[in-house]
């Protein structure tokens, strides 16, 4: 499987819009792919706390429709990144925010959406402004081999437990779409080895370049293959990573060195 990560460049004097259409523009690019990805809360910045609630859209809002045409056209899956989702009114009050990722069939269909589950920011920013997604996502890909997508999203990547619950599920490449900062860039590279090794599965971890108000972006995407190589690895700045998988190495790994049968806490407590 050939998969291209998408590390756009947010530029606050580029409007949304226009990053929409550019972003549509580079995933038509990689039609010679079978994956895309592109990175968190892309058209805003992750950063960017005080566009969230003018820029929240609803699942089937602007960046939906330009991503479903891009992803029909390219004839790709994509994982659109994610979005300020603006969910579905309450009685007496809008509805509240969600950071969401849209991953789109090559028919252009909304496949699934994934609400993240760890929201950054302590006591300000994402995790104030947000609501937390409460479900563990998985996207079966056909073919033969075929794979198992497990999605998570940037701060996602620092909690284990998560990435055990998407194997459990059946992932066996892990896609996280990040906002990542420079200043915890080695946080990043390391998160992102340690994920492929303990769970034996291909890590896709895409993040943005540029600067989201104010907050310089790592970049550097990283793919790692389930015995903790680097396959690739991008630098700072706007760039398309393209690597080609083989589907196979996630179970020859697990058959090879069996670590995760030996499993023996976080497992359903046996039958009594």
């Amino acid at each position: 499987m050939r998969a291209s990560l998408i590390q756009i460049a947010v530029d606050p004097e580029e409007s949304v819009d226009s990053r929409r259409q550019r972003a549509a523009a580079l995933v038509r690019e990689q039609s010679e792919a079978d994956l895309v990805v592109l990175p968190e809360l892309w058209p805003t910045g992750a950063f960017a706390y005080d566009l969230f609630t003018a820029e929240a859209e609803p699942l089937d809002g602007p960046t939906h429709e330009v991503m479903a045409k891009a992803a029909a056209d390219a004839r790709v899956w994509l994982h659109a990144g994610s979005i300020v989702e603006r969910g579905p009114a309450a009685e007496g009050s809008e509805g509240a925010l969600f950071n969401t990722s849209l991953v789109f069939s090559p028919a252009g269909e909304l496949a699934c959406v994934y609400r993240k589950i760890h929201r950054f920011g302590f006591d300000k920013g994402e995790a104030v402004m947000m609501a937390a997604g409460t479900e563990l996502v998985t996207v079966p890909l056909p073919g033969s081999p075929g794979a198992t997508l497990g999605l998570a999203t940037c701060y996602d990547l620092r909690f284990p437990e998560l990435f055990r619950g998407l194997v459990d599920a059946g992932a066996d490449i892990l896609v996280i779409a990040a906002g990542w900062p420079e200043r915890r860039r080695a946080h990043w590279t390391l998160l992102a080895q340690a994920r492929a090794v303990e769970n034996q599965s291909y890590v896709l971890a895409v993040g943005s370049a540029g600067t989201h108000a104010g907050v310089q972006q790592a970049g550097h995407s990283i793919v790692v293959d389930p015995w903790g190589e680097v396959l690739a690895e991008a630098g700072p700045d706007e760039q398309i990573l393209t690597v080609d998988l083989d589907l196979t190495k996630p179970a020859a790994t697990r058959e090879q060195f069996p670590a995760l049968k030996d499993r023996m806490l976080g497992l359903p407590s046996p039958r009594r």
